[in-house]
């Protein structure tokens, strides 16, 4: 085994990534959970009264024995997988920069995914929920921005955004004659995606009521002019998930979910709903057929006079 370097090495290493993903332009949602999983990392490896190794002297016997611990943490499997993908990347970096001289990360084999279908709600179960935000927002549910909030909706099932791309729009990324929203979706890749009459309308009205806060170019803003966050965005989702339908699991996602089976169900192809949702590969898309064949099996077995033998 090489002579250890400093005890210090790897915090500075994982420093030295961070800044590198920086100056990549990683947006500061992919840096706050890579800065979060590392900090995990480098803890596990920094037992009481030592330091820890040197990033050439992790083996790939001791990235199995953290996985291990992970595991003995309770946590879920795609919880677990992120941390590994987070651990790559930070690895394949000190290879790219001298520091390692092998990858040992890719020795560790990446845990099963659980196959989990999306909870999608149905078309009634949608719309009907956005028809009750769009009457009761304001009057009933005395919320400070009902116009926004409505928007928000409108936009999660009629344009299937991520919430990360929500709350990231600009006003300036509005076609308004051709109906077009330039969306920035992960690894800054931008798409073009279509909106439709109802999100349309919920726009003007929304753009009626917004304060001006003319050093502000987000779309989407708080009471106090800034951009809404991530988090509020969810809270807002949750909100009305609850006090209108009763379901506390419905989540921004739900909608993105909603959106794409729905256009499955009624006959679009599975490669303009790639495009649509922005998905690197086809397979991530392929999910949804299996959630509409799902729902048709289920149909079947309830009508079909046939079905229960």
């Amino acid at each position: 085994m090489p002579e250890s370097e400093p005890a210090s090495d790897l915090g500075r290493a994982v420093e030295r990534y961070l800044s590198d993903l920086r100056l990549k332009n990683a947006s500061p949602h992919t840096l706050r959970n890579y800065a979060t999983d590392l900090s995990e990392f480098l803890n596990y490896f920094s037992p009481p009264d030592t330091g820890p190794p040197a990033p050439r002297a992790i083996s790939a016997f001791d990235l199995r024995e953290w996985l291990g611990s992970l595991y003995e943490r309770g946590l879920d499997p795609m919880s677990t997988r992120r941390k590994l993908a987070v651990v790559r990347s930070f690895f394949r970096f000190l290879l790219r920069e001298g520091t390692l001289e092998s990858n040992v990360a890719r020795l560790v084999r990446t845990p099963k995914a659980p196959k989990r279908m999306p909870l999608v709600p149905s078309a009634e179960q949608t719309n009907g929920l956005i028809d009750s935000i769009d009457s009761k927002a304001g009057p009933e549910l005395d919320r400070p921005q009902p116009e926004r909030d409505l928007l928000i909706f409108e936009i999660l099932y009629g344009c299937g955004l991520r919430v990360s791309e929500l709350v990231g729009l600009n006003l300036d990324d509005f076609d308004c004659t051709e109906r077009w929203i330039r969306v920035r979706g992960k690894g800054r890749k931008e798409r073009q995606v279509p909106y439709g009459a109802r999100a349309e309308q919920a726009l003007e009205r929304y753009l009626a009521a917004r304060a001006s806060h003319s050093a502000e170019p987000a779309l989407l803003v708080t009471r106090k002019g800034t951009r809404l966050s991530d988090r509020g965005a969810r809270a807002i989702v949750k909100f009305y998930a609850r006090a209108l339908a009763g379901d506390g699991s419905l989540h921004p996602h739900s909608f993105r979910h909603a959106y794409a089976t729905h256009l499955l169900a009624d006959g679009a192809d599975l490669r303009s709903i790639q495009e649509l949702l922005g998905h690197a590969r086809l397979s991530t898309t392929q999910k949804y057929t299996q959630v509409s064949l799902t729902d048709l099996m289920a149909v079947y077995d309830k009508a079909h006079p046939k079905a229960k033998g």
